[in-house]
């Protein structure tokens, strides 16, 4: 499916080598190196592309959440609402809500169509597990999702300590968008080719 300019719907078209948005000449000349993803299809391949029932992956998330959190709760209090821990809570936030969707058996199907969900139930369908660099990636990004999208939760924490003048909602913004953006570099890098297509 080629991206032209009368299909609103296709943002982005996905290649072997990354994301990014081109012209209508340029598909023609890529074409069948090119596979046409949409904005949906994007983030929910990141966000929620993995949401399979893993028991022992969610335990692992959960041991990991609970790891950071215990990073921003015993920080000193000079230093505990600073960049760095408030990094670990935030993303501590995030691997807690992914290991308990890990746990759920009812999460396997999230963001998946009909006929897929239907097709979820045979067992020659299955996903295999990615590799372990991947898997590591994976983790690293889904904890830096946590202070790029919960970042806006330290307004609260100025609503309520009225002390805390000065969050550092930039540093913290930008920590979990290198964090995301790194990790999300390194899958693509080590994920086979049946995995990109």
């Amino acid at each position: 499916m080629l991206c032209y300019k009368d299909n609103p719907d296709v943002r982005f078209v996905q290649t072997g080598f990354g994301m990014g948005q081109f012209h209508a000449n340029t598909l023609q000349a890529l074409y069948g190196k090119l596979r046409a993803v949409t904005l949906r299809e994007f983030f929910l391949e990141n966000f929620a592309g993995d949401l399979e029932y893993h028991p022992r992956r969610g335990v692992l998330y959960l041991g990991l959440a609970a790891a950071a959190l215990c990073f921003w709760i015993f920080s000193g209090p000079e230093v505990k609402f600073s960049t760095v821990p408030l990094v670990f809570g935030l993303g501590s936030l995030t691997l807690l809500l992914k290991g308990i969707f890990l746990l759920r058996k009812s999460s396997e199907g999230l963001g998946l169509t009909s006929s897929e969900l239907d097709e979820l139930s045979d067992a020659s369908s299955r996903k295999s597990l990615p590799s372990v660099p991947n898997q590591a990636a994976q983790v690293v990004q889904d904890f830096g999702v946590g202070p790029l999208l919960l970042w806006p939760l330290l307004n609260v924490g100025k609503d309520i300590d009225h002390t805390w003048i000065n969050p550092p909602r930039v540093p913290v913004f930008l920590t979990g968008a290198l964090l995301f953006a790194l990790s999300w570099l390194i899958r693509r890098l080590t994920s086979t080719p049946s995995e990109q297509s």
